[in-house]
């Protein structure tokens, strides 16, 4: 997968480029990371990527010429900014825009991502970003969630760890990757590890019984229970089979 980062802080990324499963994916070459500096698509001698609104108002809007050329430039498979060729194998480009606007990240879009080639991840910053990069540019808008950043680098970063835990090989146990939280419609169960005893709190008797059935069960049982108590709402879409219903049943009894 090669994914292009467009911000005006690319020095933002270099620490997490550099570590944890980001760096491994690199390693394993399948997962190639160019940062793009949008700064150096703009057509004035200070750069400017922002202007003040048309209409008024506080803040500053992002200019919609440097973004457009920086994805066009990109998607075309041209050099970028930093001297680089693309290596996307000619894959057309997915083009996301950070935006309050945007859809909340699930993990179903996360899988949905893992499998495009391309991706194109615009920051924006300031007050927000000429509405005719959302409207002509970009594939999709996403949002982390109900709350404001002051800007979109963060939010790449989620994404792009989001998706790169999904990449064939990065992450060693792929069961660990299948049980995680959301990855099949619900909170996953809690775990523990030793000593199995600490300061009188007990480690549940079936987890160290020897009964993988029993065990198997009894994490299905609990992560059915904490999706119900702590997200209705995924709780809500989630398909109960009989044999969930019996074991949610042997909770209430």
């Amino acid at each position: 997968m090669l994914v292009h980062l467009v911000t005006i802080f690319p020095e933002y990324f270099g620490p997490s480029l550099a570590c944890s499963v980001l760096r491994i994916a690199q390693e394993k070459q399948v997962l190639q990371v160019e940062t793009v500096n949008l700064r150096d698509f703009a057509d004035d001698a200070y750069r400017t990527v922002d202007d003040y609104p048309f209409g008024g108002g506080a803040g500053m809007i992002m200019k919609p010429e440097p973004i457009f050329r920086a994805v066009r430039q990109i998607a075309s498979g041209e050099v970028t900014s930093d001297g680089r060729r693309a290596t996307g194998g000619g894959a057309p480009a997915w083009t996301i825009l950070f935006s309050p606007q945007g859809r909340t990240l699930t993990q179903d879009r996360v899988r949905a991502l893992a499998d495009k080639a391309h991706l194109i991840l615009v920051c924006g910053h300031y007050k927000g970003v000429d509405q005719r990069v959302s409207d002509h540019l970009v594939d999709e808008e996403i949002s982390l969630g109900d709350y404001i950043l002051s800007g979109g680098e963060a939010a790449a970063l989620v994404l792009l760890e989001a998706v790169a835990r999904l990449l064939p090989g990065v992450v060693g146990d792929e069961e660990s990757v299948n049980t995680d939280s959301f990855m099949a419609g619900l909170l996953d169960a809690p775990y523990y590890t030793r000593p199995r005893d600490f300061e009188g709190y007990v480690v549940p008797e079936v987890l160290v019984s020897g009964d993988h059935e029993r065990v198997r069960q009894e994490r299905h049982r609990q992560a059915l229970e904490a999706t119900r108590a702590r997200r209705p709402d995924l709780f809500a879409r989630y398909p109960l089979t009989e044999q969930d219903k019996k074991l949610l049943m042997q909770e209430e009894g």
